[in-house]
């Protein structure tokens, strides 16, 4: 080849003109934005976000379960391909949501706003935790038009619950997520060997694994303290303050005894819509459809909670044949690319929720890391379903049981309507 020729084919990059120039350059897989946010972490840190309960079975289920089903694609044409879709009678941009996530300010210093920003960008819906670290108004401030639920917990005291409510209802937020998964937090092995207890417990390598993250590190020192102001009907007024009892929520926990009375008692105190999130077992799913609730976050809490406990696609279908389309069922838990969205669909959800891999984005990037893996998803669900031989969501939802394969299950003929002139002989396929 002639030197002309390949600098024809050549192309010479000059160096990135933006963090979403850099990102787009480097990162083209959940994956790649992993690697670059535990360059950007202290190991306890990412250790929070990355780890599990105990042996972490359940956390690697999560992800394993998605490569037990195969794709089988059908042959025709692709025309006007559309991923909008319609979640608690919302619209969205694509069938995604970004989960609930506690402590987001740890991972980079414009925590929650960043992500919610994000999420107003890409037109997808974002759930805010009660354990989050920036005030559900400062949220709402900063993403005026995202469509914004908020997670809490079931609460025996009513009084407090009533109160909590209204200020969510204030603040714009139009649906309600309630963990059913958090009677006791899970035995997360990872956080105790690197100090991450309640309080925090600093140890000579945290200090070094923070002087070795010196962007992390200003970035934590310089803002506020990590506190969690969405617990409690008060607004905080001035900078947040943190202490060890928050620190204690975070980390420990504390049970109250909340039973499917005060589900019944939250249906009715909330008008708009309530997700049940961290329902596994069918039984469960078919009880909280007689009594009016929206939508299942069918989850295990990304593993984090009781290790052994189904992962949330292993149970789908059963999930899905209880409820008979009574509520919309939303699964996490494992999704790192946009096949596993399709991939669950086409099992009988009607959208799925992300959360490390949106974290991942934020530690990396911050509101543009956020964007980007975003962006990923709608390309990779966009591929997947042209691909596929799929135009719109609700398609992949009617058709989809059809167009995918368990590993144990054998192939059997997927034939419903033959086409005589398809199957004619090779003789009569012959011109004269």
């Amino acid at each position: 080849m002639k030197l002309k020729d390949i600098k024809a084919l050549a192309s010479v990059q000059g160096p990135a003109r933006s963090v979403e120039e850099r990102l787009s350059r480097s990162c083209y897989s959940v994956e790649d934005v992993r690697k670059l946010a535990v360059k950007r972490l202290p190991k306890s840190i990412f250790e929070y976000i990355e780890g599990g309960g105990e042996d972490e079975v359940s956390l690697r289920r999560n992800r394993s379960s998605y490569n037990d089903w195969s794709f089988l694609p059908k042959w025709g044409s692709v025309d006007n391909l559309d991923l909008s879709t319609t979640i608690l009678g919302g619209p969205s941009a694509m069938p995604v949501t970004l989960s609930p996530t506690g402590g987001t300010r740890l991972f980079h210093p414009d925590g929650e706003s960043a992500v919610a920003r994000a999420a107003l960008a890409a037109g997808v819906p974002y759930g805010l935790a009660h354990l989050s670290t920036t005030t559900m108004e400062d949220v709402s401030a900063a993403a005026p038009g995202l469509r914004r639920w908020f997670n809490l917990e079931p609460t025996s005291d009513k009084g407090l619950l009533q109160a909590v409510l209204d200020r969510v209802s204030k603040a714009g937020y139009e649906a309600l997520m309630v963990n059913v998964d958090c009677r006791a937090i899970g035995h997360r092995e990872r956080d105790y060997r690197n100090g991450f207890t309640a309080p925090p417990s600093i140890k000579p390598k945290t200090v070094v694994e923070g002087i070795l993250h010196p962007s992390w590190a200003l970035g934590f020192i310089a803002n506020d303290a990590i506190a969690f102001p969405n617990l409690d009907a008060e607004v905080p007024v001035g900078p947040l303050a943190s202490s060890p009892d928050m620190w204690r929520t975070l980390l420990a926990g504390s049970y109250e005894p909340t039973d499917w009375d005060d589900i019944r008692d939250l249906r009715e105190r909330w008008n708009g819509p309530i997700v049940l999130k961290g329902v596994v077992n069918p039984n469960d799913a078919a009880l909280a459809a007689s009594l009016g609730i929206d939508a299942l976050q069918v989850s295990n809490h990304g593993g984090r909670q009781l290790d052994h406990m189904a992962a949330p696609l292993d149970v789908l279908q059963d999930i899905a044949h209880r409820t008979a389309g009574q509520l919309e069922i939303i699964v996490d838990g494992g999704i790192r690319r946009g096949s596993d969205v399709v991939k669950a669909l086409a099992l009988g959800a009607d959208a799925c929720s992300i959360g490390r891999p949106y974290l991942y984005g934020l530690a990396a990037a911050g509101q543009a890391g956020v964007a980007h893996v975003l962006k990923m998803f709608h390309a990779e669900i966009t591929r997947t379903m042209m691909l596929l031989g799929v135009t719109t969501i609700e398609e992949l939802r009617s058709e989809g049981r059809d167009l995918i394969r368990h590993r144990n299950d054998a192939f059997k003929s997927t034939e419903t309507h033959v086409i005589p002139e398809a199957h004619l002989g090779l003789a009569e396929m012959r011109t004269p």
